[in-house]
């Protein structure tokens, strides 16, 4: 069982950085890969990046290359977001996410990231 929670989020200008983080219980997490989503109003939940179980391997979507980083800690149980250079277009809940072995998907509740231009 993994329970994940989101944190960081907030409201800030275009232009701006937040970090977001992904805290995880469980004795595992440092055996999974690890995704971040995100979700606009209206919007369908869209695939952000992710990174793989010791780091070594990250994927993002095109639109955040660049500007988006995505980092961990398994000592400390937690995986970030590094989110620099912020368009309006971010705004969106961010989730992250982990799928185990048996397939089954765990959630967070989400963070809430508001961009103004």
């Amino acid at each position: 069982q993994v329970r994940l929670v989101e944190s960081g989020g907030g409201v800030v200008q275009a232009g701006d950085s937040l970090r977001l983080s992904c805290a995880a219980s469980g004795r595992t997490f440092s055996s999974y890969a690890v995704g971040w989503f995100r979700q606009a109003p209206g919007q369908e939940r869209e695939f952000v990046g992710s990174i793989g179980w010791n780091g070594a391997n990250t994927y993002y979507l095109d639109s955040v290359k660049g500007r988006f980083t995505i980092s961990r800690d398994n000592a400390k149980n937690t995986v970030y977001l590094q989110m620099n250079s912020l368009k309006p277009e971010d705004t969106a809940i961010y989730y992250c996410n982990i799928v185990d072995y048996n397939l089954k998907n765990y959630w967070g509740k989400g963070t809430l990231v508001s961009v103004s231009s």
